[in-house]
């Protein structure tokens, strides 16, 4: 995973309206980017739940919203409207940023092996370098939390 201070990555993906969106377009603002690992679960639904709850009031602080999973456009426009999300979803079907962010690791369950997404997010400051880092993110609380540490930078 990248750490605190390094830049972040830039990245073009498609979001659930069909639109690309870079990142690099949002320097100047906070940047929230939370990995997920799958639409319509019950841990996932509820994180995009709370953020879109917070969304009013992330945006009164200057900051961006992203969700990114490995599903697919079509898949996010189904979550959204089945849960009236208002956050933003970006599509990494080929894993290109999950890599580049390092969420995408091998992971065991049963004694099985196999790739998937550590839940985490990074936290980019208005200058384009990642600020804060939660990795195995609990779910319960967590868009709250984000939300607070960008006010405590602010003061």
């Amino acid at each position: 995973m990248l750490v605190v201070g390094n830049i972040a990555p830039d990245f073009t993906l498609m979001n659930q309206d069909n639109i690309e969106v870079t990142l690099n377009d949002y320097r100047g603002q906070w940047v929230v980017l939370y990995f997920y690992p799958k639409d319509n679960t019950g841990g996932c639904t509820k994180e995009a739940i709370d953020f879109t709850e917070y969304l009013n009031e992330y945006k009164k602080i200057n900051a961006q919203v992203f969700g990114i999973s490995p599903d697919s456009v079509s898949s996010h426009q189904s979550f959204i409207k089945k849960h009236d999300l208002k956050v933003d979803l970006l599509a990494d079907p080929d894993h290109e940023v999950l890599g580049k962010y390092g969420v995408w690791q091998e992971k065991y369950m049963y004694g099985r092996k196999y790739f998937g997404i550590v839940r985490s997010t990074y936290l980019i400051n208005p200058g384009g370098k990642i600020e804060k880092v939660w990795d195995k993110v609990k779910v319960d609380g967590h868009a709250n939390d984000v939300m607070c540490e960008i006010q405590d930078y602010q003061k």
